[in-house]
């Protein structure tokens, strides 16, 4: 493991402090970069997430993902989790919290927009940052695919469906362009620029170096985009810092129980450890961008539900580095971890 994998937990720390730092120094520049979007899609994210998932992508062998097939166990898993669990968890999280437990801190109305933001995120797996927790974990690139390919698939048919049930309305508008857009730009066109490369380098000696040479690359994109994330809101983290924590709390509850759930489920089924990393880690994630736009859309810009996926945002990357370590500290208790770590 490089340095900067080995202490990537200091890194994203100290990318937080600069993140929320720069953002209160210089609000505007980091306001011109946020402004900067296409269908709710942040563009320089979208870049710096490219250059997280691109070393992965050059990994992926078609012909070892046409193989996929034969152990279908981690792909039902994934599944499971993603849409008969994770959506249903979150919504009776949010109403134990805001309706129960944080009822004499927030009020009515406001608990029901936190609740509502809380919803979207749990109705909106992750797309993009699964393949570098993937890679972090040492996970199987080819399987990784597959999951999300599958997840975005089913996300197409089941997202309105399960969100208005949950939301309790019957008007949820889908950001289509969101929803396709964020998976061209993190899916199709990664995917694409990894089977030309690998084309052209060859599954040698060549590969194997310049995916090794571009692996820094992939931490310093990730460190990017924490500070910009926590740079565009920054005022809001100083302004309201109560309302975030509360926010904070069953959001974190949520990723380390489905984390536990689905670790449980893939011990039990024993699934080897490279199919068993991206399983457990893919219903954690959120994908944040569809989240945003649906809670914009739905309730406004300064709603409880926006600023609550939006803390889901903030909370994702710190939790999401601390189940990895658990992955990679348990990989010895799942079949095939070999000589992985």
């Amino acid at each position: 493991m490089g340095m900067f994998e080995r202490w990537l937990t200091l890194w994203v720390g100290l990318a937080i402090v600069a993140g929320v730092s720069l953002g209160l120094v210089a609000p505007s520049a980091f306001a011109s970069v946020a402004a900067l979007e296409l269908a709710h899609v942040n563009l320089v994210v979208a870049v710096l997430i490219w250059v997280m998932i691109y070393p992965m992508m050059i990994q992926i062998d078609f012909a070892a993902v046409r193989d996929v097939g034969r152990r279908p166990q981690g792909l039902v898993l994934t599944l499971v989790v993603n849409w008969l669990i994770k959506p249903f968890t979150m919504a009776a999280l949010g109403v134990l919290f805001f309706q129960h437990l944080f009822a004499p801190w927030v009020d009515p109305q406001s608990a029901s927009e936190y609740i509502a933001g809380m919803i979207l995120l749990g109705v909106a797996p992750c797309t993009a940052m699964v393949f570098v927790w993937s890679q972090l974990t040492r996970g199987d690139p080819n399987y990784t695919l597959v999951q999300v390919s599958v997840n975005d698939l089913v996300m197409v048919f089941a997202f309105a469906p399960i969100a208005a049930f949950l939301l309790g309305v019957t008007d949820v508008a889908v950001p289509w362009e969101t929803l396709l857009l964020s998976t061209a730009l993190y899916v199709v066109l990664p995917l694409l620029a990894g089977v030309l490369t690998r084309r052209a380098l060859g599954n040698g000696a060549a590969l194997a170096g310049f995916v090794a040479r571009l692996k820094p690359w992939s931490i310093v994109g990730l460190l990017a985009t924490v500070v910009l994330l926590f740079g565009f809101q920054a005022e809001t983290i100083v302004a309201q810092p109560f309302v975030i924590v509360l926010i904070a709390v069953p959001l974190v509850l949520q990723t380390y129980g489905i984390f536990a759930i689905a670790f449980v489920a893939a011990r039990m089924m024993k699934l080897p450890y490279p199919v068993a990393a991206p399983a457990c880690l893919i219903g954690t994630s959120n994908f944040f961008e569809l989240a945003v736009a649906v809670a914009i859309s739905l309730f406004g810009l300064h709603s409880g539900a926006a600023l609550a996926t939006v803390v889901g945002v903030l909370v994702e990357v710190p939790v999401m580095l601390s189940l990895v370590a658990v992955m990679r500290r348990t990989a010895h208790l799942f079949p095939d971890s070999g000589e992985l770590f």
